[in-house]
């Protein structure tokens, strides 16, 4: 049996890169800098509003899962695309980053492969309309027991939520994963998704993971207050591992009695998409290989550095020589 130094489980999602300015967002009804959630009908819509597409697959830890193959872990992804071009296109591409796409499409799926129109403004932000389309459909029947609980590390997305099936795949995985006697943690995903799942994912935090990762927004949506300090410390109290990533102010790392603020280097990005998926890559990297929680962090400041240099939401450099460069390896 193969045993993976990191599993990942969400939503397999292509995503559709396109560059363009405010007024054409405007112009869309787009809201610049979220994620919104679309019907297939609009995403046809903007798809064929979209000049010069780059096209590459993507879903937040997908992102997350093949920048950490990237650096080398022996990595898979478990996640559900259709018998269609675009998941033909998904599977392979994942399993050509060197990550096991651990589920064969879907003949006969109910919905199509799932896609998000990510349009980037001159600033560098990011504005995304995903068809959740067939991802959403994970449920347990797609968690094999035997990837999820010969798993060192099991990392998950919290929009799987927001369905009961993709809740239940998310905690067996979640419960397999440590039976093996893995590490098991969540990407929060986002603050809307924390507002409709707070409850929980509170009592996920508590009572079933290792490690939590979020950015400041979504750390403080979890107790629904304004005050990061009170939130981190809340959120330190229930989980042994915090992770609050605070966009040019750098990151807060907190274990226990422990805590770490590590700065980075302030960028103008060309494409914010994946800098949050590619620092939890560099920082689990570093877990996953014994790495001390600081250098962890470095590391993942690292890997979001290089991703907001160019389109799209995985790397491009060769990352174990910018770490090696950075006295990091």
């Amino acid at each position: 049996m193969k045993t993976y130094e990191i599993t990942g489980i969400g939503n397999a999602v292509v995503d559709v890169i396109s560059q363009s300015d405010d007024s054409f967002l405007d112009l869309m009804g787009i809201e610049k800098g979220i994620m919104q959630l679309i019907e297939r009908e609009r995403g046809e819509v903007l798809y064929a509003a979209m000049e010069n597409r780059v096209q590459t697959p993507g879903g937040s830890v997908a992102n997350t899962i093949a920048g950490a193959g990237a650096l080398g872990l022996n990595a898979a992804f478990i996640g559900r695309v259709h018998d269609d071009a675009l998941g033909h296109f998904y599977a392979d591409s994942m399993n050509e980053d060197g990550v096991d796409f651990v589920n064969p499409p879907v003949a006969g799926g109910e919905l199509p492969t799932s896609r998000s129109m990510i349009f980037v403004s001159p600033d560098g932000e990011r504005s995304m309309n995903t068809y959740l389309g067939i991802s959403s459909e994970l449920s347990s029947k797609d968690v094999p027991v035997e990837v999820a609980g010969s798993s060192k590390i099991m990392f998950l997305e919290g929009y799987l939520f927001d369905k009961d099936k993709g809740k239940s795949a998310f905690m067996e995985a979640a419960r397999d994963c440590r039976k093996g006697g893995g590490k098991c943690g969540i990407a929060i995903s986002d603050p809307f998704c924390v507002e409709r799942h707070r409850s929980d994912f509170l009592s996920l935090i508590e009572n079933d993971l290792d490690f939590v990762i979020g950015n400041e927004d979504e750390i403080r949506s979890l107790f629904e207050t304004e005050e990061l300090e009170a939130a981190l410390a809340k959120t330190a109290a229930i989980c042994p591992l915090v992770v609050c990533t605070r966009s040019g102010d750098g990151v807060t790392v907190i274990s226990g009695e422990t805590r770490h603020d590590v700065p980075v280097n302030k960028v103008v990005p060309v494409d914010a998409t994946g800098a949050g998926d590619q620092f939890a890559a560099g920082f689990l990297f570093g877990l996953a290989t014994g790495r001390d929680l600081e250098t962890c962090a470095k590391i993942g400041n690292v890997c979001a550095g290089e991703v907001i240099s160019h389109i799209g939401p995985r790397p491009e450099a060769n990352m174990l020589e910018l770490l090696r460069d950075a006295g990091l390896l």
